[in-house]
């Protein structure tokens, strides 16, 4: 009890402190490696200051400023992450000589740990593919009743966007409209979803959603091999080249979101040339490619002209379906039918013989049994 009394006097100083701080300039508070943390995760928050601090104080905002943990230098390490953990934070600084001159607080952080509900759904209307310059529509939803949706690109440190959910036809959404498109809005997204009085603590991630910027660069050349229309079970060979050195190239076919891609291998006439074999033709659809370059994956060309591939021919005929028989295994099939059946026949044909000629015989049995004149026959001297 004496300890605790103790530590809640220290706290209490040290707010004296700070409410009559000598006013000194702000430090910036940062969360590394982000602020959007997976539950058992961890998390570094780094108070930064370019002149005369080398204390801090962590702050965590509740009912009430208070602070946790001990002094420290620059850095404050939280592992393993917890629900707990999820909350507001700012930090002060003090100078070496003057301990009780405490800083204004810094930025405020907002610490958000993840995992705790079932994931969300992430889709991009129209499409993933954003040419420089547009908007995209990134749609939140799930049927969990989620109160907000938050939206979160990879690799930076900011705050997640955020909106409020809306209910429709028993399911809940959000729409983040990202645009004009441009290179910093590119890249992996992901969302989450909270619940009413946990507005930190978020739900597991949806699938990683990436977002490409098109139009940047020169559109690459696209022919098939042997040519754009094939016979049905023809082998066909997509090949989209140009003479930019690009390190990949991506093929799409239209009304699908998958993706090919294959690294550029560099030709005798000084073009780069990736070849995606489709195999037997039955892959017909109009098809694009885009190239790009190894530094910035999701920075990507023009769109190649569009391609149209046609298949002629009954794709049964030439190339039949694993899962249909050719006529040949159906004649086969058919024939083992009838000799199965006709075997049946012959067999129940012995059986029903067998047993008229055991019949038979019982008969004529039970006649002599009884006497010749049973029989029809004389009485014996």
């Amino acid at each position: 009890m004496s300890l605790m009394v103790v530590s809640m006097a220290c706290v209490g100083e040290s707010w004296k402190g700070i409410e009559g701080g000598s006013g000194h300039d702000k430090p910036f508070l940062s969360a590394w490696s982000s602020a959007v943390v997976p539950r058992g995760g961890h998390v570094t928050l780094r108070c930064h200051y370019r002149g005369g601090f080398n204390n801090f104080m962590l702050y965590k905002e509740d009912r009430i400023h208070v602070p946790i943990g001990r002094i420290f230098q620059e850095s404050f390490n939280m592992s393993p992450v917890t629900t707990a953990h999820a909350g507001n934070y700012t930090c002060r600084g003090s100078h070496p000589h003057s301990p009780t001159g405490w800083s204004a607080p810094s930025n405020p952080v907002v610490i958000m740990v993840t995992g705790n509900h079932r994931k969300p759904s992430l889709l991009a209307h129209p499409g993933p593919l954003v040419r420089s310059g547009e908007t995209v529509i990134l749609q939140c939803w799930s049927d969990v009743m989620f109160e907000h949706f938050f939206l979160h690109r990879e690799g930076i440190s900011q705050d997640p966007s955020r909106l409020v959910g809306q209910i429709h036809d028993g399911v809940s959404k959000a729409n983040f409209s990202i645009g004009p498109m441009m290179l910093a809005l590119a890249g992996t997204y992901r969302c989450y979803g909270s619940v009413t009085h946990t507005p930190y603590q978020l739900s597991a991630p949806s699938d990683p959603l990436d977002i490409m910027v098109t139009g940047l660069y020169e559109k690459p050349s696209l022919s098939a091999q042997p040519g754009p229309t094939v016979q049905a079970g023809e082998n066909v060979t997509l090949s989209c080249s140009s003479r930019r050195s690009y390190d990949m190239y991506h093929l799409f076919r239209e009304g699908e979101a998958h993706e090919c891609r294959l690294r550029a291998v560099r030709k005798v006439n000084r073009t780069f040339q990736a070849d995606f074999p489709l195999g037997p033709a039955t892959h017909r659809g109009t098809y694009r490619c885009f190239g790009s370059f190894r530094h910035s994956p999701y920075e990507w060309s023009d769109p190649s002209d569009p391609l149209l591939v046609s298949v002629t021919g009954n794709p049964s005929s030439s190339w039949p379906s694993p899962t249909e028989p050719s006529s040949k295994s159906g004649i086969l099939r058919h024939l083992h039918i009838l000799i199965g059946t006709s075997v049946v026949i012959i067999l129940f044909i012995i059986i029903l013989f067998f047993l008229l000629h055991r019949w038979c015989s019982n008969k004529k049995s039970k006649c002599c049994c009884n006497g010749p004149r049973a029989c029809g026959g004389q009485n014996s001297e």
